[in-house]
């Protein structure tokens, strides 16, 4: 009999010792399981953005800038339009709705001559130079939301009225339904455009210099 009681007391500690570990290998199963749809979206979002099927959202101040450059020189260029928006109750809003009507250009690889950047402050300029030297300014995944542009321009291998939503050259995709062109390469002398916003991968300014100024560019 006490061999039995022994016995059956060494089999109830076993199965006892061993549910938490069963427990545990659930629960880790579980989590797995779970994990994986958010994995999977994680994974298509990177995939949606490096495709430039999502595009990087901000809400604009609604304060026009100038850029300049003497020569623009670039690799994979699109342009096609777009709708940006400010801030809910910005005073810059104006009759606008919030909403200004611009032209995204988009450039895979760029460099830029003499740039000059400047803002408007009302009785002032912030102004921005750099690439005045001998080391150009450079940019990668460059885009500029402007509703001007004007220069001496050059493209090869250009197509023009392609539908947003299909362009190739820079990695950028457009609203479906929308015209644009798209081109290998662009050259743009005497480079002028009034922008409401630029984005880049990576944007280099050598001989960057920043102040007040009376005058813009």
């Amino acid at each position: 009999m006490a061999e039995n009681r022994e016995s059956g007391s060494t089999s109830e500690v076993s199965e006892m010792a061993e549910e938490p570990a069963r427990r545990g290998r659930v629960r880790a199963r579980r989590a797995a399981i779970m994990a994986v749809p958010a994995t999977l979206v994680a994974a298509g979002l990177a995939v949606l953005t490096a495709e430039g099927a999502l595009g990087v959202q901000f809400a604009i101040s609604g304060m026009p800038f100038t850029v300049t450059a003497t020569e623009l020189n670039g690799t994979g260029f699109e342009q096609f339009g777009g709708l940006d928006h400010m801030a809910e109750g910005s005073p810059n809003a104006g009759d606008t709705g919030g909403q200004v009507l611009v032209i995204t250009s988009a450039i895979k690889n760029a460099t830029l001559t003499k740039l000059c950047q400047s803002v408007d402050l009302g009785g002032t300029n912030l102004l921005i130079t750099a690439g005045s030297g001998a080391e150009k300014v450079s940019a990668s995944d460059l885009t500029t939301d402007s509703t001007e542009l004007s220069g001496d321009a050059a493209f090869n291998n250009i197509e023009i009225g392609n539908d947003a939503s299909t362009l190739t050259k820079a990695g950028v995709k457009g609203p479906i339904g929308v015209f644009s062109q798209q081109a290998d390469t662009v050259r743009i002398a005497n480079l002028r455009q009034t922008n409401y916003a630029t984005t880049a991968g990576v944007f280099k300014l050598p001989g960057l210099k920043l102040g007040f100024n009376s005058k813009g560019c």
